[in-house]
């Protein structure tokens, strides 16, 4: 498994699962952080047709590019589907937000081939590292 700084270095595209358009909700402050320090976010959620002007998908297979990095906001019992997607999709690493763990989740996304990361924030670990 790669560091979390490798991962963050060679993080370019991350989508964020449950990315909502409200200003207040946290994964929206820190998806727009991560605009602010240059990566292209991917908003995945069906109820939003845009966020910080990017278009958003209603599921992680419906992306049109590829993703480095998903990042979730889903509660735990919805994290193996997501993890499923993002093996499907080929993404490099999947990170579950402060707060979230899933051992399925870990072990779908680890036999995948993709790094494992949970119960962080991406952007605090950013932030920590000076990147």
């Amino acid at each position: 498994m790669r560091t979390i700084e490798q991962i963050l270095r060679e993080t370019k595209t991350i989508a964020v699962v449950g990315l909502s358009g409200d200003p207040m909700r946290p994964s929206f402050g820190i998806a727009q952080a991560l605009q602010h320090y240059g990566y292209r976010i991917i908003p995945v959620n069906p109820k939003e047709a845009e966020v910080l002007g990017e278009k958003s998908y209603a599921s992680l297979s419906e992306i049109p590019v590829p993703v480095d990095l998903v990042n979730v906001f889903r509660r735990p019992e919805q994290t193996p589907a997501v993890a499923l997607d993002a093996v499907a999709i080929g993404a490099k690493a999947l990170w579950l937000q402060s707060g979230i763990e899933n051992d399925e989740a870990e072990a779908i996304a680890v036999a995948g081939g993709l790094d494992y990361l949970s119960d962080r924030c991406i952007m605090v670990e950013h932030r920590k590292l000076g990147l």
